[in-house]
């Protein structure tokens, strides 16, 4: 399954509470779409939020979040794991 990196620029305002809840969203609206979102990190000073996905494709990893809580990503690159 490719593995994609999703980037939200959302500005002032974000913090770990609410992306842990944004995040919760995405677990309970992944089923059913074949995407299953793992780990996510969060830029509070810089306003940016990062997420790990395995999907089939960046467009089912932002249906995702449209339909969770509409906060889709800004972009979103397909990537490989590293050591």
């Amino acid at each position: 399954m490719p593995l994609f990196m999703d980037v939200h620029h959302l500005g002032d305002g974000v913090t770990m509470d609410a992306v842990a809840k944004a995040h919760q969203a995405d677990l309970a609206t992944q089923e059913g779409h074949d995407v299953r979102y793992l780990r996510y990190w969060v830029d509070e000073s810089g306003g940016q939020v990062f997420c790990l996905v395995e999907a089939p494709d960046a467009d089912a990893a932002n249906l995702v979040h449209r339909e969770a809580h509409g906060l889709v990503a800004d972009a979103i690159y397909q990537v490989r794991e590293g050591a």
